[in-house]
């Protein structure tokens, strides 16, 4: 990649943000639209080159997609990061009466299901993650999978097991009996719901599939997690999969849904992890020296940063010049 114009980032990004939750496979369409306007676009946007830069910016776009997910599932993260911890707290002192460790609550066993859901794409990523780049990520490759996706994701909804059409009704007819007593109670004077009631709902309605998705098995949970190493060939999508396995193991399809982007948070995350690590860290250090030279110039000199630059950069040339 010689150059990456403002307008292949804006495209590509915009086809990232919205291709990697849509279950439609982000990096499939990443391949295909260079490939497909030609030019330029084709040559400095392929991924498939040894150590491609394209890649690496895609991993760096992963950064934003994660952080989208971290904000908008930001409550449910923190309860299940406290489950998490607070499961270890058990581990160390078990409650009298009780096994060594027993899970007490939904959002314990919850991260446990996240986290072994994740180690099998995880260890599976960093080994071979090159070799199905390079070998599948071919525009011609790409397209063939993407049709392949297509076959999933309609295989996944006609053949649906029983118990996942179950939960579906269930739920619904669930929220239809508390609409009533809600109208019931509110009579005449109820009104349309805004914004932050409508999040209320939605995290309602989150912790309502929390505790139903807590009595899925772990077994269930690695092999929906186990469904995203497809998602290695670019044209497969990774919530679409999972979705699918959700859906096999007899999750409603919004629960699915919801344990698949759940899951993607920590793929994503590991994907673009030291991009990550490193942004914070500019961030915190960028912080802390504006903060700091905003009030050391109002009395003082450049002279000290010259001497700096004086003594690093006259030591590196005698360094340098030494060991070369």
């Amino acid at each position: 990649m010689s150059h990456l114009t403002y307008l292949e980032a804006a495209v590509v990004g915009l086809v990232q943000g919205v291709t990697e939750l849509f279950p439609v496979s982000s990096l499939g369409h990443n391949v295909l639209i260079p490939a497909l306007i030609g030019g330029s676009w084709a040559t400095d946007l392929n991924v498939a080159t040894p150590e491609s830069p394209y890649l690496a910016f895609i991993v760096g776009l992963h950064v934003a997609t994660a952080i989208a997910l971290l904000i908008y599932f930001w409550r449910d993260w923190i309860r299940i990061i406290r489950g998490f911890f607070s499961s270890l707290g058990h581990f160390a002192r078990p409650a009298e009466g009780t096994r060594r460790w027993q899970l007490q609550n939904a959002n314990q066993k919850l991260a446990w299901m996240i986290i072994l859901a994740t180690i099998p794409v995880g260890l599976v990523g960093l080994a071979f993650e090159h070799e199905f780049r390079v070998l599948f990520g071919k525009p011609i490759r790409a397209a063939i999978f993407l049709v392949i996706n297509g076959l999933i994701l309609l295989a996944g909804e006609k053949f649906r097991r029983r118990a996942s059409v179950q939960a579906d009704h269930d739920i619904a007819r669930e929220r239809e009996l508390v609409a009533a007593g809600q109208a019931r109670r509110e009579g005449p004077a109820r009104h349309a719901a805004g914004h932050q009631a409508e999040r209320a709902t939605e995290y309602a309605r989150g912790l309502e599939s929390d505790q139903r998705m807590a009595r899925t098995s772990y077994l269930k949970a690695v092999l929906i997690g186990t469904a995203q190493i497809l998602a290695l060939l670019a044209g497969i999508s990774r919530d679409g999969v999972a979705m699918v396995a959700g859906m096999f193991a007899g999750l409603s399809r919004e629960d699915a849904a919801r344990f698949a982007f759940l899951l993607a948070t920590p793929v994503i995350l590991a994907a673009g992890g030291p991009i990550l690590v490193g942004s914070l860290f500019s961030g915190v250090g960028a912080y802390f020296s504006v903060r700091f030279l905003v009030r050391y110039f109002r009395t003082r000199t450049l002279t000290p940063f010259a001497i700096y630059c004086f003594v690093v950069g006259g030591a590196s040339l005698l360094y340098l010049g030494l060991i070369k």
